[in-house]
């Protein structure tokens, strides 16, 4: 198999041909009525070996993989040792080709010089300038549009009725440019808030009202967090990339959703400037999380011209099979992104973005708790697919296309456990599980972390939503009860304070060449407890009698559960 990018221009390798082949996998022990006695997890526990979890971690963020960025050599040699690690497990081939599923993606590049915004009023017409006044993004199919519309002013673009929320009650979209803020209300609760305020939810609901355009600004706080100067100045036309479906439909693509681009706040006065309410009272609106939905009085067309090209990058799978003759067709699904940021601008003369804690230790932790788990005398009664995902850094598109062309039965994968940055850099005494207060993983967890002497605390940091940004978001959507097992802030060594390591690393090292092997030291005793953990957390959930459930009345239970 070969994974191009025709994106980065380079031809990738044959991947190792007898890694494609299931049959490389050892047999599954044979099927039992129960799965393993409660004394017999020690086993798995005992097999846990640091040795072995350094050793995978040291090729993964090695310089030699270019920091694994998606669709590069880098992380084609880090798909390939992956599915290597889980042929020596004994696992099940359990891709579309081999250990393998790739995932098909589309590049879309915004031609700048071909594209446009221009203000339409009673003054006259007003040109707008690339990189000054407006940043503009790429349509993801076609090659050019061109709109004329009114702008119409919807606060935050959000319609969330269940929380008594909504800024486009009593005004009309249709066929008219959106006017909105980034962000969503802060009095929305914060997982909530997070969902609503994604770009894909937002578009979702302006094309079901009819809207062909959105125009982005900036509230006070966003403004005084990332001012728009700054904002033009670094901009370039980047590529968008999204997935592209075995029907070759573009995921998450409106064809009605014709022009995307951000305005300056000087641009945001002129669009107010014959409106029924100011600039500055919007702005009013936003800082208070009033609805204040009103049409501007003015028209916007906006046009541009975008490239595409095709790319592909796998996700790895391999199942390890359960022991029970009807359970073993119920999956518990393991996942961690393999990609990483890749090669980019130089710090301090070093250009490798290797991500060692995102997320080279999290796979190397997904491949010891698979190894850990093989060793079990008989095995869990559910199978056990660990998957190794790519495109996380772009956007999450190897867990979402998995989760949506999943390669084992939809409906029999019962709950999805994430590992992802998993920062054991001191002696923690807490782990969290994002998103698990939403279903019954939550007291599980609780129960299985306190085993390894974690006490479970709720997210330690409620703003930053790192559920929703997170691969697990993409298995919720399809209404799979999902937890993201990450490290917590509590140290057991009073000299230390965990939440300042965190800050400090996320400051410091996040998304940059020094998260490298020389970074920050693991706290091994903490690494291996939090494998152990996670070893405990997976058994559980595929021994169990039950699957697990969504809580009732839960925000996303209702909304996405089966």
């Amino acid at each position: 198999m070969k994974l191009v990018s025709q994106t980065y221009g380079r031809r990738l390798t044959v991947l190792a041909g007898g890694l494609l082949l299931a049959g490389c996998a050892a047999t599954a022990d044979e099927p039992t009525a129960a799965g393993p006695t409660p004394s017999e997890v020690d086993v798995a526990l005992a097999a846990i070996d640091r040795g072995v979890i350094q050793s995978s971690l040291d090729y993964l963020a090695a310089d030699d993989r270019e920091g694994r960025f998606t669709g590069t050599p880098g992380y084609e040699d880090a798909a390939r040792y992956v599915a290597e690690q889980f042929a020596a497990i004994g696992l099940e081939a359990g891709g579309t080709d081999g250990w393998f599923q790739s995932v098909p993606m589309v590049s879309s590049r915004l031609n700048a010089q071909g594209s446009g915004i221009t203000l339409h009023s009673t003054d006259g017409n007003v040109e707008l300038t690339w990189g000054k006044d407006f940043v503009a993004y790429p349509d993801l199919s076609r090659p050019s549009n061109r709109i004329r519309a009114e702008a119409v002013f919807v606060g935050y673009g959000v319609h969330a009725p269940t929380l008594g929320y909504s800024d486009y009650e009593d005004v009309d979209v249709n066929g008219k440019i959106v006017v909105i803020f980034s962000g969503a209300p802060a009095t929305l609760p914060s997982t909530e808030r997070a969902h609503y305020s994604s770009g894909r939810t937002k578009a979702d609901e302006m094309v079901r009202r009819g809207a062909i355009g959105q125009i982005a600004i900036a509230n006070r706080r966003g403004e005084q967090s990332s001012p728009w100067d700054e904002t033009a100045t670094n901009w370039g036309p980047d590529p968008e990339v999204t997935w592209v479906g075995v029907d070759g439909e573009v995921a998450d693509f409106h064809s009605e959703h014709e022009g995307y681009a951000s305005v300056g706040p000087g641009v945001a006065e002129q669009l107010f400037a014959n409106a029924p309410l100011t600039y500055q009272q919007a702005l009013d609106s936003g800082d208070d999380f009033v609805p204040a939905a009103a049409p501007l009085g003015i028209e916007v067309t906006m046009y541009r011209e975008s490239d595409h090209e095709r790319m592909a990058s796998p996700n790895v799978v391999g199942i390890l099979r359960g022991s029970h003759p009807d359970l073993s067709a119920e999956y518990v699904v393991y996942s961690s992104h393999l990609d990483g940021l890749g090669v980019d601008a130089p710090v301090d003369g070093d250009a490798i973005y290797n991500g060692t804690w995102d997320n080279a230790i999290g796979v190397a932790f997904m491949l010891e708790t698979a190894r850990a788990l093989a060793e079990l005398p008989v095995r869990p009664r559910r199978s056990i697919a660990f998957v190794a995902v790519t495109g996380e850094e772009i956007g999450l598109f190897g867990s979402d296309y998995f989760a949506q062309n999943p390669t084992v039965p939809t409906s029999a994968i019962v709950a999805r456990v994430n590992i992802d940055m998993p920062l054991v850099m001191f002696p923690l005494d807490t782990v969290t599980g994002y998103g698990a207060e939403h279903s019954s993983l939550e007291e599980l967890m609780t129960v299985e972390a306190r085993k390894e002497g974690f006490e479970y605390t709720p997210d330690p940091y409620p703003d930053e939503v790192y559920f929703i940004r997170s691969d697990p978001y993409s298995f919720v959507r399809q209404g799979i009860p999902s937890l993201y097992l990450a490290k917590g802030v509590g140290s057991s060594d009073p000299a230390i304070d965990g939440r300042a390591v965190i800050d400090g690393f996320t400051r410091d090292h996040y998304h940059a060449p020094s998260d490298d092997l020389a970074s920050q030291p693991v706290d091994w005793e903490t690494a291996l407890r939090f494998v152990r953990a996670s070893v405990r957390i997976g058994y559980r959930i595929a021994t169990d009698e039950a699957r697990p459930i969504w809580n009732d009345g839960d925000f996303f239970g209702d909304r996405f559960g089966r």
